[in-house]
């Protein structure tokens, strides 16, 4: 997290949390509730970068973008976590420009989304990388990304090449991805707390 907003935790440590303000999108797209109650996504590529460098989660699963000695509690569209090709089209980085140093496995979910497990957590592939992923995947195992689809989803024992590893690629239904990956979804205040 910045500096400057550990420093506000330190002075103001009691401010009330917010919740249903905040979302992240399946694009990776910070998204606030406008006056009008509809959310809208944030364009100004600054304080994308600055949610973006305080996200984190508690430890009941809640993600949280740490507004100073504020916790913004973030609604999920899916996984807390959105992964994409870099400009180079060569590795994969998180919707908040975090780099995942190891891949631990890979589900498709009967949607057809590919969601990956990394040392920083669940999250589902940007959709317009899911082709060139999947086939370089496909081809680093010297199989046919077609049949490696097929395979997962019938549950077959699957595994794909994902940054230098050979990690399982297992069906997922999308119902279970919060329960068995540990987060909330839809964070809610505690009883007798607010939205604010």
């Amino acid at each position: 997290m910045d500096e400057i907003v550990l420093r506000s935790i330190a002075k103001w440590p009691n401010v009330p949390s917010v919740y249903g303000w905040l979302a992240l999108d399946r694009r990776g797209n910070w998204r606030i509730k406008t006056a009008g109650g509809r959310f809208e996504r944030i364009a100004n590529a600054s304080v994308s970068e600055f949610i973006g460098r305080n996200y984190a989660a508690d430890s009941e699963g809640r993600w949280f973008f740490q507004n100073g000695p504020q916790r913004v509690y973030v609604s999920l569209d899916y996984t807390p976590w959105v992964y994409r090709l870099d400009d180079a089209g060569s590795a994969l980085v998180a919707h908040n420009r975090a780099i995942p140093r190891a891949f631990e496995g890979a589900f498709l979910d009967e949607t057809g989304a590919l969601l990956l497990e990394s040392d920083l957590g669940i999250g589902v592939l940007l959709d317009r990388d899911l082709s060139a992923v999947l086939e370089a995947a496909a081809r680093a195992s010297g199989g046919d990304a077609g049949l490696l689809i097929e395979a997962a989803l019938r549950g077959d024992a699957t595994r794909i090449a994902l940054s230098g590893a050979a990690v399982a690629l297992a069906p997922i239904q999308s119902r279970d991805v919060p329960r068995r990956f540990g987060f909330v979804p839809r964070p809610a205040p505690p009883p007798g707390e607010s939205e604010c």
